[in-house]
């Protein structure tokens, strides 16, 4: 697995990270414990070192879950972690109070069975908390060797900027991908320009673009595309082109859909490291092949070209939860 760092001084990681949310959250019944770990595990021996979780994932036991995998060889990964919901509750809103950034460190440090937290993303911007406060307590934590590194996510340019007079960003993770390319238009050229890492979430489009999905296909009651409008069924129906697309592309370049997908993020820059999610070891074995998937540039004039008679239809998430998108 090739290594890439997260922008000018963030750390060093494998060029694909490992999404942990699937595991415990959002995409229906969670992973038994011992899968789970099995799964976090076998990634780690096909060379990923990046791993990516949060309170609010569970919520909390995601990170208890991800600690007691990685414990045997936990100084060779980078383990990032999230603060900013009341309670670790993503239904109760939003917290980024400074107190209440310390206690959930406190919290993370000890479910993760570490004594610091590589990566410490503010989940979502907290309109409440002005977002110097929110750095500043992060820097002091810093400076007290509980974090490593901070973190934004789902930030738009002006918190981006004014976070990072006040403790330098070293990632920004927000939902990058091809069915969902706005951070092209709005936060790439500002965190290219100060410096920062990029990890797409969701480079898989919620597993939309690996084909496995389709007008019939039918959810958990408790997966969270249940509420997504981009996957009601005659949303899902019409954005079947773009898997149609990927299909030929893939064909050609003897590979999967998910694999020209996620090197596609790879080729865009160098500091930008995808965490695809999986909780089965057959998609874990094919995302990770991606890294080996060269994308030449007549591939990517190719895509481009295809993808402009696309169009994508349906919000990426339900209205109260756009809400807390800072844009």
């Amino acid at each position: 697995m090739q290594t890439r760092q997260l922008g000018r001084h963030g750390p060093q990681v494998s060029a694909i990270g490992l999404g942990c949310m699937g595991l415990s959250y959002g995409y229906g019944p969670a992973t038994e414990t011992a899968e789970g770990i099995r799964l976090i595990r076998a990634a780690f021996e096909r060379g990923v070192t990046f791993f990516d979780s949060a309170e609010a994932y569970g919520p909390f036991v995601n990170e208890d879950l991800l600690g007691e995998a990685v414990a045997p060889f936990r100084d060779q990964v980078v383990i990032a972690t999230k603060f900013g919901f009341v309670d670790g509750e993503v239904a109760k809103g939003l917290d980024s109070r400074p107190a209440q950034i310390r206690a959930v460190a406190e919290a993370s440090l000890k479910r993760l069975k570490t004594d610091r937290i590589d990566l410490f993303y503010q989940h979502r911007v907290d309109p409440n908390v002005p977002i110097e406060d929110v750095a500043g307590t992060v820097r002091d934590l810093i400076r007290e060797g509980k974090v490593k590194h901070f973190g934004l996510s789902e930030a738009g340019a002006q918190t981006i900027r004014s976070a990072h007079a006040v403790q330098p960003v070293a990632a920004l993770q927000s939902e990058y991908s091809l069915w969902w390319r706005e951070p092209e238009q709005t936060v790439l050229p500002v965190v290219e320009e100060l410096g920062i890492g990029f990890v797409p979430f969701s480079p898989l489009g919620r597993g939309f673009l690996t084909g496995a999905i389709d007008a019939n296909t039918s959810f958990d009651k408790s997966d969270f595309r249940n509420i997504v409008p981009r996957f009601s069924e005659d949303n899902r129906q019409a954005n079947a082109g773009l898997v149609d697309v990927l299909g030929h592309l893939a064909s050609v370049k003897g590979v999967t859909r998910a694999q020209i997908a996620i090197a596609w993020l790879l080729a865009q820059k160098p500091w930008i490291v995808p965490i695809p999610g999986t909780t089965k070891l057959h998609r874990l074995e094919e995302n990770v092949g991606a890294a080996a998937v060269n994308l030449a540039a007549a591939d990517l004039v190719a895509i481009e070209r295809a993808l402009q008679a696309i169009t994508i239809v349906g919000d990426r998430y339900p209205a109260h939860m756009q809400q807390r998108v800072d844009r």
